[in-house]
């Protein structure tokens, strides 16, 4: 049982490590804003990770089926919203300063990488398949199930308190032409994801 929480935990760390678009969103919020905004993004993506990971681990059927089913629509809607905040980092411009607003609330920072997250309903394949070849879905027991889950949100969890840390160091030694590069690159490897999660779904 130790065994299958720790499985869960490194899975989780090595899969939000992964660089993606939400990687890039994060470590970009992260040096715009400070590491309490990365760090409520990150908590998104760690949620949704463990969402994904409880309905591969108990088997919920009722429930993959239902986003599988709807994958085009929901993947469509997470494409959009990732072009969105392409262009909109991509314009972004940080204040004279060298310090950029904050975001609206850090619940929409979180919310906004939550629902992007969940935007890919194949991950739930994903999740089911690395569970087996891991052997986390040996045990069909629910304290089993509840054990992978729990790893997989708290090492998804560590691994984005570590990047809003580090981050969160170097972004006092930005100034703003170095954040105003960082948006240009950060816009436009998101956009490219956004182009890349198009072609998946079409």
């Amino acid at each position: 049982m130790t065994l299958l929480f720790f499985n869960g935990l490194a899975f989780g760390f090595v899969l939000a490590a992964t660089v993606g678009p939400m990687w890039v969103l994060c470590l970009r919020r992260t040096l715009a804003y400070g590491a309490a905004a990365g760090l409520a993004s990150g908590m998104g993506v760690a949620v949704a990770d463990g969402l994904y990971g409880a309905v591969a681990a108990f088997g919920v059927t009722a429930v993959s089926g239902f986003l599988l089913a709807h994958r085009f629509w929901i993947g469509l809607a997470g494409a959009v919203f990732l072009f969105y905040l392409g262009v909109k980092t991509l314009l972004s411009v940080p204040a004279a300063d060298g310090d950029a607003a904050k975001p609206a609330s850090y619940a929409q920072a979180f919310l906004s990488t939550l629902g992007l997250t969940l935007a890919n309903p194949p991950t739930i394949l994903a999740f089911a398949a690395i569970f087996a070849g891991l052997g986390l879905a040996a045990n069909a027991d629910y304290a089993a199930a509840a054990l992978v889950t729990l790893g997989v949100f708290l090492g998804s969890a560590a691994w984005w308190l570590v990047l809003a840390a580090i981050a969160g160091t170097l972004r006092a030694r930005l100034g703003p032409p170095l954040l105003r590069a960082v948006n240009v690159v950060s816009g436009l490897t998101i956009l490219g994801f956004a182009l890349w999660q198009t072609a998946q779904i079409l």
